[in-house]
């Protein structure tokens, strides 16, 4: 899938042949956008069942909104994805699948899923389906997700623990048990890591941190390259104050508890909760592989029932129209509109003229926005002469 792929989707009257078949009439789009600028492929779209002019202007604004919340959650799952993939632009390209097709093959062979969204139902019908399908993906990618972050956070908490440096890892296995006063009513040990470009300043100060700390209790209980730690005891009722005394040198006390076994358990407690979040793991890229591929699914059906509805809005009753896919790239893509608007100008009306070189020019902006009040506007802001949405699957 190339990141610079965009498609045009474009919708016009079978008129533009002289006999008004559908096949001279995409082969006559084809010769206006020509290989130099684009590939085109036949987009066969279903007739929907169609009610009155006013709901037809209501389904097309309700098709616009929900466009761009496809198009949001499409990118949303992609984001997902890429987390979870850890970037890996390999394994990502190969999660964008839609039925199993990569997105490209998807668009050149496009069906209308029939089974899925049928046609034979109301149009307003079809586009309450779509829009629950895809708040439905939404949330439960949402959810799979934070509910995935949120074991991947638990587990990078333990993983410091056993990782870190003396002022964040557990101390279970670090500190002998003998080093450390239990059951007394009068003293209590306290273990303080300690930078170590500060240990000189931290054995000169600790005896006066605070009030009744025991002289020469500090005993240098391990080191690493960032801190040395310290088992240091204290009178109990002046413990709060030793300590607060300790962050203020920025040394930092330590809350240690000793537990027959702990090392065992903490152990176990990682094992545990690795092999959680490699379970969760699993779940969410396949949730999101799934949820794309459906996502994507959802938007294209949508852009086809923009242009359905648009098409009627424009070329009338009854239907006779030709729908192609056009395949280009961003820097083509004006050159491929150019073309077309060259090509069909005459479908616009008044909309459109030429200068003097022939060459041709869109009228001024009151045209433009009538017709934007019409409800006759492409997504790129800019009437065109034909019906045209322009889209990129990233």
């Amino acid at each position: 899938m190339s990141k610079n792929t965009k498609y045009l989707l474009i919708s016009l009257p079978a008129s533009i042949s002289p006999t008004n078949d559908h096949d001279e009439a995409l082969t006559t789009l084809r010769s206006a956008v020509t290989l130099d600028y684009g590939t085109v492929f036949p987009f066969p779209i279903p007739e929907f069942k169609i009610g009155t002019l006013d709901a037809l202007v209501q389904q097309a604004d309700e098709l616009a909104k929900l466009e761009a919340a496809c198009e949001g959650v499409v990118a949303k799952v992609g984001d997902s994805l890429r987390m979870i993939l850890q970037g890996d632009e390999a394994k990502i390209s190969q999660s964008k699948t839609v039925n199993d097709k990569p997105p490209e093959q998807y668009l050149k062979s496009f069906h209308w899923n029939k089974v899925k969204y049928r046609a034979d139902r109301p149009l307003g019908d079809i586009i309450d389906t779509l829009q629950k399908e895809i708040t439905s993906i939404d949330n439960q990618v949402k959810d799979k997700y934070n509910s995935y972050n949120s074991v991947k956070t638990n587990l990078t908490q333990l993983q410091r623990r056993q990782d870190g440096n003396l002022a964040s890892k557990a101390l279970t296995n670090i500190v002998p048990p003998s080093l450390i006063i239990r059951d007394s009513d009068y003293l209590e040990t306290h273990l303080i890591a300690v930078p170590r470009n500060l240990t000189k300043d931290f054995l000169r100060a600790y005896e006066s941190l605070s009030p009744m700390v025991v002289p020469r209790s500090a005993v240098q209980v391990a080191s690493d390259d960032d801190f040395t730690l310290y088992a240091v005891t204290t009178f109990k009722k002046h413990s709060q104050d030793f300590i607060h005394r300790c962050r203020e040198s920025k040394w930092t006390p330590r809350d240690f508890k000793y537990k027959e076994g702990g090392g065992e358990e903490e152990r176990r407690e990682l094992e545990k909760v690795g092999e959680n979040e490699r379970k969760v793991w699993g779940e969410a890229l396949r949730l999101g592989r799934t949820a794309w591929g459906e996502a994507v699914m959802a938007w294209v059906h949508v852009l086809a029932l923009r242009v359905f509805v648009e098409t009627v809005l424009r070329y009338g009753l009854p239907l006779n129209f030709v729908c192609g896919l056009v395949r280009t790239t961003g820097k083509l893509a004006k050159k491929a509109r150019s073309s077309l608007d060259t090509k069909f100008s005459y479908l616009g009306g008044n909309a459109f003229g030429r200068d003097k070189k022939g060459r041709v020019t869109k009228d001024d902006s009151s045209t433009s926005a009538d017709m934007q009040a019409a409800g006759h506007m492409g997504n790129e802001g800019e009437y065109s002469a034909y019906v045209c949405y322009e889209f990129e699957i990233k």
